[in-house]
């Protein structure tokens, strides 16, 4: 066995027995190279190896520590391939980066963080995600952005607040972001749905919509939809915001996935409004932590006050410590680091989920080929989706319909979405052999 391999097997045993405990810093490069007689450049290779495994994650200027993970429950659930979670893999999580920033957050910051603060948010951050915007370009002055306990509590203001064009109606895609639909509905505020397939939008219908209805605001995901996991073209990004020109419909932007971008070129509605139509909102919970509700607004300027009036009636002010953590994160470039890991493990399970389901038998047909965490299958209506669901549950593999991503008043379609948030790539193969053999012997029959 090569030098290189017995490193990695001996770090892993080390970490697996309990020697090398969970948050434990482990011995430095240095030292590893001294005990194991091998180069700095083998151990760094190993050490690198095993990071993109999420059993070590690295610090700068601290060196290496073992990654906080529930072993027991990894192991207990380690026979289910769940294609139904869309929450983010805790193994993934930089739980040791931001516990450092957060530490360093209540030195830095100390009294500040444990007052009132700003309705807007945190100043010294709002400069710092202002210049982060502009790598998913969006240009906007640390003025126009606003700090909130997550984008729900923003969506639940934007659909509660009176917008300049006096109107009423939230156009929401049909299939969409199921809890905003739960929200709507269940505050009795005025919803309609406009379709989106795999193909996209029908503009026409778009159109029409926005000239003949009361249309307060479009919702949308452009990019990585929920759940579809499709993204408009360039083509249908100009003409919406074309559009919310001439109507006098504003545009919410849901931008949650912008961090998992493999298309530089691909931007948002935003970079194309010229009419000060498009609200972005930006998440930090998918590519950090889902409980650090933190996200930002990017508002045009008839909106920030009433939005910063109603936000701190109902919020007062997002938690400074999260958002005082999040401004040396972003500052320190241990984001940057967190996000090419990100993107490299779910670009490389994405890609294997497409290619296991690029031979198509017939009852399904393939949403998206270039999904970020999440595609979706259209299954033939002739096939019991309840039956199949059960029979892949059997099989220890959890999938999902869409239903509850429609309103109620709205035609469901019969699709199944499959998430890789906490499916290893060793899984997905097999995960999608017993999806297509539950399909074939639901069709026999």
């Amino acid at each position: 066995m090569r030098k290189y391999d017995q490193l990695v097997s001996n770090l892993k045993e080390k970490i697996e027995s309990g020697e090398y405990s969970a948050g434990m810093k482990i011995p430095s490069i240095r030292q590893l190279a001294a005990q194991h007689a091998v180069s700095k450049s083998t151990v760094m290779k190993a050490l690198d190896a095993l990071e993109r495994e999420h059993l070590l994650y690295s610090v700068e200027r601290s060196g290496y520590f073992v990654v906080k993970t529930n072993q027991s429950s990894v192991k207990q659930d380690s026979a289910w391939i769940d294609f139904a979670s869309s929450a983010p893999d805790p193994v993934v999580f930089p739980y040791v980066d931001f516990q450092h920033c957060i530490n360093q957050a209540i030195d830095l910051y100390q009294n500040e963080l444990f007052i009132y603060g700003t309705a807007n948010g945190l100043p010294s951050l709002l400069p710092v995600i202002s210049k982060r915007l502009t790598d998913y370009q969006v240009f906007a002055n640390p003025e126009q952005i606003v700090m909130t306990s997550g984008i729900q509590l923003a969506l639940s203001i934007l659909s509660t607040i009176p917008f300049p064009n006096g109107k009423q109606t939230i156009l929401v895609e049909q299939p969409g972001y199921h809890l905003y639909l739960k929200y709507l509905e269940k505050n009795q505020l005025p919803v309609r749905g406009i379709r989106r397939t795999e193909k996209g939008l029908d503009l026409l219908e778009l159109e029409r919509i926005f000239r003949d209805e009361d249309i307060r605001f479009f919702y949308t995901m452009p990019r990585f939809q929920n759940p579809l996991g499709t993204s408009l073209s360039k083509q249908e990004k100009i003409a919406i915001a074309a559009l919310a020109e001439k109507y006098d419909v504003y545009i919410v932007e849901d931008d949650y996935l912008a961090d998992l971008e493999f298309d530089t070129k691909r931007d948002p509605i935003y970079s194309y409004d010229q009419a000060g139509k498009v609200i972005y909102l930006k998440s930090f919970s998918k590519i950090i932590f889902p409980g650090l509700r933190t996200g930002a607004v990017v508002l045009p300027e008839e909106l920030i006050r009433p939005f910063s009036e109603h936000k701190r009636l109902i919020d007062i002010d997002s938690s400074m410590l999260s958002q005082a953590a999040l401004e040396i994160y972003l500052k320190s470039g241990m984001f940057e680091r967190h996000r090419e890991r990100m993107r490299t493990t779910y670009r490389n399970r994405s890609n294997q989920l497409v290619a296991c389901l690029k031979n198509d038998l017939g009852a399904y047909q393939l949403g998206e080929e270039e999904p970020a965490t999440h595609t979706h299958l259209r299954v033939d209506r002739s096939i019991p989706m309840n039956q199949l669901i059960q029979q892949l549950k059997k099989a220890a593999v959890f999938v999902q319909p869409i239903e509850r991503h429609y309103i109620s008043t709205y035609q469901k379609e019969p699709i199944l979405q499959l998430n890789i948030w906490h499916v290893k790539e060793e899984q997905i193969a097999r995960g999608v052999d017993l999806l297509k053999t539950a399909l074939q012997q639901i069709t026999r029959y």
